[in-house]
């Protein structure tokens, strides 16, 4: 089976897609339909994460209580200043480019929204 990457960087420009990005993502982890999922937060989507709501906000607890969500960008967290609604949220907030080598390097599958 394969491992997995999903990298969220959709957010309050493309709702729509950063909505489906959380749902999906849920719903392969339930479905177990590979050996690991792991998941990132960038950019955009992080502040998007922060204001979540109804389904979308649903299915992200989903992936946390699965252990698959990985952080978020530590830099971005700080620059839109929401460093402490995400952690309270059980997000880590680690550097993005060194969460991002460790998957790479180990062979993970990246999908990106």
């Amino acid at each position: 089976m394969t491992k997995i990457l999903f990298l969220l960087v959709a957010g309050k420009d493309f709702p729509e897609r950063a909505n489906l990005a959380l749902m999906m993502v849920s719903r392969q982890i339930k479905a177990k339909r590979y050996e690991d999922v792991k998941v990132l937060l960038y950019g955009p989507s992080e502040e998007f994460v922060a204001e979540l709501q109804g389904d979308a906000k649903e299915a992200f607890n989903e992936i946390v209580k699965a252990g698959a969500l990985d952080s978020a960008c530590s830099f971005i967290a700080k620059k839109y200043d929401i460093e402490l609604k995400l952690q309270s949220m059980n997000v880590t907030l680690l550097p993005f480019g060194e969460r991002l080598a460790r998957y790479v390097n180990e062979g993970y599958e990246v999908i990106t929204f």
